[in-house]
């Protein structure tokens, strides 16, 4: 039977994928509000002109990488899947550190459960693939003129698997895979969520350790960037000085910005905006680092704060301190969404998704993608272990007046949850 992601997310195989409020006041200005100097024109912001790269970055090796395969391939035979085929994106960089861009033009790697490795690619791009590729001197070309898809099935010929269960990604584009099963009508090709998952989930201490520098980036980027505050000053205005800042610290990055109403959007609007005081702001982004991702958000008002905002503000923070507080190995995902939910709904908010309240899950895996398995949402059972990552971002939707987000990631330990980012301790203080 083909492993879906629900299934496998559910089942017991994924078992074995080895706060307090701050005190706000409304009386004290916002950490961000003290009036800018100003910038050299034409250049960059003085808190951003101030910053310097964070050094300390130790890259995934080969050994950990080659760790991966082994495991890839332990999950293969549980699950009967004869060969992996992966095309450009996260789990190749994940699985090989080969880094390609999708195209019209097939690039793929072929791990076989038994057997050496073997690329794919465009004849015109061995030499560039040679540059990239590791754990195997395979590579197999096919000329514009020719198809990828028997290039590909005579791989897994050659790797006995043409008769098999072959796994593919969820993300694979259709006409690759599509074209595979043309070239290859004896093989089947099934869902690999259970050995990409089953792989990626758990994070090791130097996975862990690129998250928390990149989480580390990004609040350093925000603090910046937040001092730029300015009336008058658009989406983009801000957006621009928390890239700049980004660069500044050593790692590419980008942010959501929205202000006033709009702030109740998720994911905020495609209406140009204009920072004015007493505006509620709200900066959703992150960074890389080797590819590991950080995601943060951060929620102040420029000026003082009503007493309203600072109300809602205090129960979006009570809520994030709930979902934390019920992080433990072996609790199911679907627990954190309902302890964050209960704090929101309890206040009066919602039921369920409804707004003004709660409208979306709780949190989202992270890792070398922004999102990836599996999320903090009702009906997931998926145990938590040690290893996994999630966001932690409970929201208070109100359109037409503000919203209020809080985001920090964090990992599961054995003890219990950690954060990358420390939370924000009152709405006047963005940044622990």
């Amino acid at each position: 039977m083909t492993t879906t992601r629900r299934t496998f997310l559910q089942s017991g195989a994924a078992a074995g994928l080895g706060a307090g409020l701050a005190g706000c006041s409304t009386s004290q200005p916002a950490q961000a509000q003290a009036t800018p100097p100003a910038a050299a024109p034409g250049g960059p912001h003085p808190a951003i002109q101030a910053l310097k790269p964070m050094a300390g970055v130790v890259p995934i090796g080969d050994a950990e990488r080659q760790g991966r395969i082994e495991r890839a391939r332990d999950l293969m035979a549980a699950n009967k899947i004869d060969a992996l085929i992966l095309e450009g994106g996260s789990s190749m960089f994940y699985f090989t550190s080969t880094r390609w861009g999708l195209s019209e033009r097939p690039f793929v790697v072929v791990i076989p459960a038994k057997g050496e490795l073997a690329y794919v690619c465009p004849g015109f791009e061995e030499q560039r693939a040679r540059e990239v590729m590791k754990f195997s001197n395979d590579v197999r070309v096919w000329q514009e003129d020719e198809s990828p898809y028997k290039v590909i099935a005579g791989v897994l010929k050659d790797r006995g698997a043409a008769a098999g269960r072959v796994g593919v990604e969820e993300r694979m584009r259709f006409f690759v895979a599509n074209g595979v099963q043309q070239e290859l009508p004896g093989a089947k090709l099934v869902d690999a969520v259970a050995v990409t998952a089953g792989c990626r989930m758990r994070k090791s201490a130097t996975e862990l350790a690129l998250m928390q520098k990149a989480s580390d980036i990004t609040i350093e980027a925000f603090r910046a960037a937040f001092q730029t505050f300015r009336d008058g000053m658009t989406q983009d205005d801000l957006r621009a000085n928390i890239a700049a800042a980004h660069r500044a610290l050593g790692a590419p990055g980008s942010a959501s910005v929205s202000f006033g109403t709009y702030t109740a959007f998720p994911h905020g609007s495609i209406e140009p905006q204009k920072l004015k005081e007493g505006d509620v702001v709200q900066v959703d982004g992150g960074c890389q680092v080797d590819g590991y991702q950080s995601d943060i958000t951060r929620t102040t008002v420029f000026g003082r704060p009503t007493a309203r905002q600072t109300e809602i503000w205090n129960l979006e923070k009570t809520a994030q301190a709930a979902a934390f507080a019920v992080v433990k190995p072996g609790v199911p995902c679907e627990n954190v969404d309902a302890a964050a939910r209960k704090v929101i709904t309890d206040a009066g908010f919602g039921p369920d998704y409804k707004v003004p309240g709660l409208p979306h899950r709780t949190g989202h895996g992270i890792g070398l993608d922004g999102h990836e398995w599996t999320n903090f949402v009702r009906g997931n059972k998926t145990p938590l272990a040690p290893g996994m990552c999630f966001s932690n971002e409970p929201m208070i939707a109100i359109y037409g007046e503000f919203g209020i987000r809080l985001e920090d990631c964090l990992y599961v330990t054995d003890d219990g949850a950690k954060y990358f980012s420390q939370p924000s301790p009152s709405i006047d203080k963005p940044f622990a």
